[in-house]
Order: C-alpha cells, then sequence, then structure tokens
C-alpha cells in the first residue's frame, strides 16, 4: 500500500516539478544555474527532514552511501542538465508527457535485472503510453520558441529515470540505510556534480546574482527534494512494474498544473492532452495487471 502511495504522490510531485522549472527558467535564470539551485535546494530540505527525524542518528553504512551516491550523480544529477533543457525548449507540459514513456524501459530492465514478470497486461499499459507519446510529433499547435530538442531530451531523461527506478530497487534490497539517508545522499552527489558543471561551463561568464538566481528556483527544488524521497520510499516497498506507472502519471499532473499555473504560454490542445489521459490510463492498467 505504501508503495503504491509513494509512487501516486512522487507523480504528482513530478508534474509539478517541471512547472516549477518553467517558471525558474521564464525568471531569466540560466540553465546551469537554475540546475545547482535546485539540487542543491532539494537536498537542504531533505537534510532538514532528516534531521528534525532524527535519521542521522542511525548507523551509516559506507556501501549504502557510496551506491546511492553514484545513483544520485547521474539521476537527478546528470539528468537535471537534460530535464531543464526539455522543459526550456519543449515546455514543461509536453516533457512531462513525454517523459510518461519512461515505464517501458523501467518494465524491460526490471525483468531482465530483477526477475520481476511481465503479463499482457503490463503490455498493453506500455502500448498505451507509447502511442501517447507518439501522438505528439503530429501536433500542429506548439508553445512559442518550441524545438525538437527538447522533446528529444526528454525522451532521454525517461531512459534515464528508468534506469535510476531499477537501481534503486537493486540497491534497497541489501540496503541497511534508511530511505531518508538515502535522499540525502543521492541529493548530495547530484549537487556536487552540478555545482562542477555550473562552474566549468560558466568561467569566462559573468559572475552571478545569487539571490536574483535562488528565489525563482526554489519551488523546484522543493518539489524535487520531496518527490525524489517519495520515489526512493516507494522502490523501497514496492516493484518497479507497480511504482513506475504510477510515478508516470506526472504527464497527467504536468499538463493540469501547466494549464492552471502557466496558462497560454504552454499552449495546451486536445491532442496533448489526450496524450496525457492515455499515459495515465496506460498506468491504470498496468496497475491493475501486476
Amino acid at each position: 500500500m505504501d508503495a503504491l502511495l509513494f509512487g501516486a504522490l512522487a507523480g504528482a510531485l513530478f508534474g509539478l516539478f517541471a512547472v516549477a522549472i518553467r517558471y525558474g527558467l521564464s525568471r531569466g535564470v540560466s540553465v546551469e544555474v537554475g540546475a545547482v539551485v535546485t539540487a542543491t535546494t532539494g537536498f537542504l530540505v531533505v537534510s532538514a527532514i532528516a534531521l528534525v527525524s532524527g535519521a542521522f542518528s542511525e548507523h551509516i553504512g559506507g556501501r549504502d552511501v557510496l551506491v546511492f551516491a553514484a545513483i544520485g550523480a547521474g539521476v537527478p544529477g546528470l539528468s537535471q542538465i537534460a530535464f531543464t533543457q526539455a522543459v526550456r525548449h519543449a515546455g514543461a507540459a509536453r516533457a512531462a508527457v513525454l517523459i510518461g514513456v519512461a515505464p517501458l524501459l523501467s518494465f524491460a530492465l526490471a525483468a531482465a535485472f530483477l526477475g520481476e514478470g511481465l503479463n499482457a497486461g503490463l503490455i498493453a499499459g506500455a502500448a498505451l503510453i507509447v502511442t501517447a507519446g507518439a501522438s505528439l510529433s503530429f501536433e500542429r499547435v506548439r508553445p512559442e520558441g518550441y524545438r525538437t530538442l527538447g522533446a528529444v531530451l526528454a525522451v532521454l531523461c525517461a531512459g534515464l529515470f528508468a534506469i535510476r527506478d531499477t537501481l534503486i530497487r537493486w540497491a534497497s534490497g541489501d540496503a541497511t540505510l534508511d530511505p531518508l539517508l538515502r535522499t540525502v545522499v543521492s541529493l548530495a552527489a547530484a549537487s556536487l556534480v552540478l555545482l562542477v558543471w555550473a562552474a566549468a561551463t560558466r568561467r569566462s561568464r559573468p559572475p552571478v546574482r545569487l539571490r536574483a538566481a535562488i528565489r525563482p528556483f526554489l519551488p523546484a527544488g522543493v518539489c524535487l527534494g520531496a518527490a525524489y524521497l517519495c520515489v526512493i520510499v516507494a522502490l523501497d516497498r514496492g516493484r518497479v512494474t507497480i511504482v513506475a506507472p504510477l510515478n508516470a502519471t506526472q504527464s497527467l499532473w504536468g499538463v493540469i498544473f501547466a494549464a492552471l499555473l502557466l496558462g497560454k504560454r504552454e499552449a495546451i490542445g486536445p491532442r496533448l492532452v489526450t496524450a496525457a489521459v492515455l499515459v495515465v490510463a496506460g498506468g491504470v492498467l498496468i496497475g491493475i495487471s501486476r
């Protein structure tokens, strides 16, 4: 039951996360600075929760720290670069829908490496999700500044998220580290990787006004911290083939939040809404077929 609850909550939070990234970029903050602020804020939020709950007083195993730091360095570390660019070029709603194809690869990886079985319901649900993603290529109305690169990066992120889910589920099997601390370690590694990347890419650019850069991306950081914690807790308690489809509901949540908070800038039309609904329908079908 916990896996279902946290998986669904992660989907809603990641949908809101995409919209929060779009908001931050609209305030003129660069991609690299926004990515660092987002990851660092998420790390601080989860660290504060861990401190208040007393999680830091528990035994911390070196193996778990290294494993979850490595996962975090990749996702949400390096993946945050691609995700922010995907939202920048494709828009929050479309990026969220395309990332909804992640369960496809998740199922394949879980079946191959974790021994999680597949059935006709899972395959049918996956087909609905693929259809939804493919339908977006035929859209006629797109947001201003739309570039195909954004869609490509969103699909790349979907693949990275699928790998993340598989690795987290694999690492959670023998982990003694509390899920809250696993999240802290992962986001700490992500923040460090992004800070190094930003320092390298901005070496010859003017210095950043820190206060002006931090405020627009604080909401995204809070969403990332909460969403990543939900994913880790869900995968600690449930299989990838259960959690991934629920997390994929971020497609519909992304469209809903974009429509409510961003309005006409996202150019949300019937085809995009239909694609989001198909993604969620695929997730529901997978959920009842598990």
